[in-house]
C-alpha cells in the first residue's frame, strides 16, 4: 500500500498526524463527503496515520452512487430508441439498473457516447439534427454550471433536439439527512472544496449552528485531508462546532457568482430522490418551467415509482456511513469491478471501489486467475 508519507510532504504529514494523536483524549467519528476524498484516504492510507480513536467514515459523495435504480432505468430506456444519441460521462456507463447499463445498451445496437463535457453533446445535436442528442446530467453542485450552459448554448442556436435527464443533487441537504438520522454517529464532516468552490460554504452555516457539528471545507490533497481531520478534531476536543476552510487557496465563502448565476437562471430547488438515502426535500435541481422543452423526462415519459436496490448489497448502508465496504458480504466476490451489483464499486469515486482497488484485493484477485 502506497502511504502518505511515500508522497510528497513527508515531514508535514508526519507533524499533522503527530498533532493529531497528540490532541486526542476521547473517541471521534468524521466522515468525509467527497468521493475524491474517500479514494484519497485509502489510496495514501491517511485513516492508518490516525489514532484508534478516531474513526473515518464514507458519506454519499459520489454522485455516481447516489443516482437512483430508477432513473438509471429511465436512461436505459431512452438510449435504447433507435432514434436517439445518449451522451454520458464515462462513469455512468456500467451502473447497474435493475436489469442491464448502458454499455450493455451500446453492445446490443444502442447509440450512447462517451463524452467529457456537457458542451460535447450540444455539438453533437448540432451535426445530428435528425437525431434526438439526451445528456445524462448528473452530479452534485460542481457539474450544474456546465450543464446549465449546454442549456443556454442549445437555446441560443435553436437546437430543438437537445435535452438533459436531470439527476443533479445537492450536499447541504444530504448533510442534515445523515444529521437527523436516529443511528447517526457523526460528529464532524470534511465538506467537499470542489462544491464549495462553486457554491461558497454559507449554506453549511445553519447546519452547524442547529446541529452543533464541525463542518471544514477541505481540499483533495493527502496534507490538506490530514489539515481538515485536524482542524475538526481540534474543535471536538475543544467543545466547539464551527463552520472553518482549510481549502482558502481555492474557495471562498460566496463561491463562484458567476456560475451561480447560470444555474439559478436554469435549474431550480426541486424534492431529489437518493439511492442509499431515500428521499430528501429540497436536495436537487431540476430544469425550470421557462427551460422545460429541455427535459428529457418530458421528451420521453417522466421517471417511474422507485426501484429497490438489490438485497444483497449494502450501499446504501455504506453511504450513509454505518458501515464499510469490507461488511458487505458480497464484496469482492459477488460484486467486483467487473461485475458490480452496487455503483460504488463502478464509480471512481465509489468507497468499494477504492477499497477494491487499495486495499490489495484487486492484486490478490489478479495473482489468483489462471
Amino acid at each position: 500500500m502506497k502511504y502518505v508519507d511515500e508522497y510528497r510532504g513527508r515531514d508535514e504529514a508526519r507533524k499533522l498526524a503527530n498533532a493529531i494523536h497528540r490532541m486526542t483524549t476521547r473517541p471521534h467519528t468524521l466522515m468525509e463527503v467527497c468521493g475524491g476524498q474517500t479514494h484519497a484516504i485509502v489510496k495514501f492510507g491517511i485513516d492508518t496515520l490516525l489514532p484508534d480513536q478516531v474513526e473515518l467514515i464514507h458519506g454519499p459523495g459520489c454522485p455516481v452512487c447516489v443516482t437512483p435504480v430508477e432513473i438509471i432505468d429511465k436512461a436505459l430506456e431512452v438510449a435504447a430508441r433507435p432514434e436517439v444519441i445518449f451522451c454520458s460521462f464515462g462513469d455512468m456507463l456500467r451502473v447497474p439498473g435493475s436489469g442491464s447499463d448502458l454499455l450493455s445498451v451500446k453492445a446490443d445496437g444502442g447509440d450512447v457516447r462517451m463524452v467529457y463535457s456537457p458542451l460535447d453533446a450540444v455539438r453533437i445535436a448540432r451535426r445530428n439534427p435528425d437525431r434526438e442528442v439526451v445528456f445524462f446530467a448528473v452530479g452534485f453542485e460542481t457539474t450544474a454550471p456546465a450543464n446549465a450552459m449546454a442549456v443556454l448554448q442549445a437555446e441560443s442556436a435553436g437546437l430543438e433536439n437537445f435535452s438533459l435527464l436531470v439527476s443533479h443533487v445537492l450536499v447541504p441537504p444530504a448533510i442534515e439527512s445523515i444529521l437527523a438520522a436516529p443511528e447517526n454517529r457523526v460528529q464532524g464532516f470534511l465538506a467537499a472544496g470542489h462544491v464549495c468552490a462553486v457554491m461558497g460554504y454559507e449554506a453549511y452555516l445553519p447546519i452547524v449552528r442547529q446541529h452543533r457539528v464541525p463542518i471544514v471545507v477541505t481540499g483533495f490533497e493527502p496534507l490538506d485531508i490530514l489539515e481538515g481531520i485536524y482542524m475538526c478534531v481540534r474543535q471536538l476536543e475543544a467543545g466547539e462546532a464551527k463552520l472553518e476552510n482549510q481549502y482558502a487557496r481555492a474557495v471562498r465563502s460566496g463561491g463562484n457568482r458567476q456560475a451561480q448565476s447560470i444555474v439559478e437562471q436554469v435549474f431550480h430547488v426541486v424534492p431529489r430522490r437518493w439511492r442509499g438515502l431515500g428521499d430528501i426535500p429540497r436536495s436537487g435541481l431540476g430544469l425550470r418551467p421557462s427551460y422545460e422543452n429541455f427535459d428529457a423526462g418530458r421528451r420521453f415519459g417522466e421517471v417511474t415509482a422507485p426501484v429497490p436496490d438489490s438485497g444483497v448489497c449494502i450501499s446504501g448502508a455504506i453511504m450513509q456511513g454505518q458501515r464499510k465496504p469490507v461488511d458487505c458480504p458480497a464484496f469482492g466476490v459477488g460484486c467486483t469491478p467487473d461485475r458490480p451489483l452496487g455503483a460504488p464499486m463502478v464509480s471512481s469515486e465509489g468507497a468499494c471501489a477504492a477499497y477494491y482497488r487499495y486495499r490489495g484485493l484487486a492484486e490478490s484477485q489478479e495473482q489468483a486467475s489462471p
